[in-house]
């Protein structure tokens, strides 16, 4: 079968790649679409982000759905023919943080399309994949495949309004409108938010925001003073969703928060300075929020039920073998927000 696989910075090529069948416990599946994530991106054009490397050709991909083509002896949740979202991540579930029920902390976590670890756990952009049917989720008939693709960045926001705690009647401000920021939008509706406001430095991500029901969407480039409105007494906002990993974002929206608001930090842009006098005396509660675990579950099921619809954020669908113009378009904010491929 054939692959996307990544050697160096902008080298992305179509590699043959192997192709087992499934053992005890596994499935084998067709791919249909698969999203590229900012990880991807970074991989493309850095070959890595932070310390992590590509140190040997990977496969990319973790956001994926297809069908199952073959099952191994033993498995009973699907069966050929099943369409299902593939959760990239695979825990342990032995070691301290998984008995402690936190997988996403595993210390031995195989996560898809992944160079955190050695030899690499290569990625789902790839025609066919083999693996545990626990990953293979099932899918509602009205669900497409792309729409299901989307499954891993939106477990990725539930989590992170888990971390934020009720959201029900709560001012949220979301900083950063990529597809993380806007998928942030669709979870603080679902939760119930009274007033969505979102920031960004690009006209065109926001568009997208106040289709998907931002009540503000505020380009901070071009009017700086445009938050001013929020700044009554110390600050109005309950909850922030930094999705941009920029330090100045994070700066400015700690003006805007109120007293005992909640700070949960998705974006990662390095390391950030940050003004912890504003914080200790605004008595803030920041969080950090990493990947997903039942949540992913959780977003095939709100998406199968109607309730969160995700097809806004889908702008483009490319086939695989233009890998390259596909990461190249997922680059330029001012035209894509989710760039899918097909397999």
């Amino acid at each position: 079968m054939r692959a996307v696989v990544i050697h160096a910075p902008k080298d992305l090529r179509i590699d043959s790649y192997p192709d087992p069948a499934p053992g005890p416990g596994e499935v084998r599946i067709k791919i249909a679409n698969g999203g590229i994530c900012g990880s991807d991106l970074h991989y493309y054009h850095h070959g890595g982000f932070g310390v992590v490397r590509v140190q040997q050709p990977m496969a990319l991909g973790h956001e994926i759905a297809g069908v199952v083509a073959d099952v191994g002896d033993g498995v009973g949740s699907v069966k050929a023919g099943t369409r299902v979202a593939v959760n990239p991540s695979k825990p342990c579930g032995h070691c301290l943080h998984c008995q402690e029920g936190m997988r996403n902390q595993c210390l031995d976590m195989r996560f898809l399309g992944s160079a955190m670890r050695f030899p690499h756990v290569q990625g789902g952009f790839r025609e066919f994949i083999t693996v545990d049917a626990a990953q293979a989720v099932p899918i509602a008939d009205r669900l497409s495949l792309a729409e299901a693709a989307v499954a891993e960045p939106l477990a990725v926001c539930l989590h992170a309004g888990k971390q934020a705690g009720p959201l029900l009647g709560k001012r949220v401000l979301i900083t950063g409108c990529g597809p993380i920021g806007a998928l942030m939008i669709l979870v603080s509706r679902f939760g119930g938010a009274s007033e969505i406001v979102v920031t960004d430095v690009a006209e065109a991500p926001l568009a997208v925001a106040r289709k998907l029901g931002a009540t503000h969407a505020i380009n901070v480039a071009t009017d700086a003073s445009a938050l001013d409105p929020w700044r009554a007494g110390k600050g109005v906002f309950d909850t922030l969703f930094e999705a941009s990993g920029n330090q100045a974002a994070l700066r400015t929206a700690l003006d805007v928060l109120r007293p005992g608001a909640t700070l949960v930090q998705l974006g990662l842009g390095g390391e950030m300075t940050l003004p912890i006098n504003s914080i200790v005396a605004k008595e803030l509660q920041l969080r950090g929020t990493f990947r997903f675990d039942p949540e992913f579950e959780l977003a095939v099921r709100l998406m199968g039920e109607g309730l969160i619809d995700v097809k806004p954020l889908i702008t483009a669908t490319m086939p695989f073998e233009n890998a390259v113009a596909a990461f190249e378009l997922a680059s330029d904010r001012s035209q894509s927000m989710k760039v899918q491929l097909t397999f």
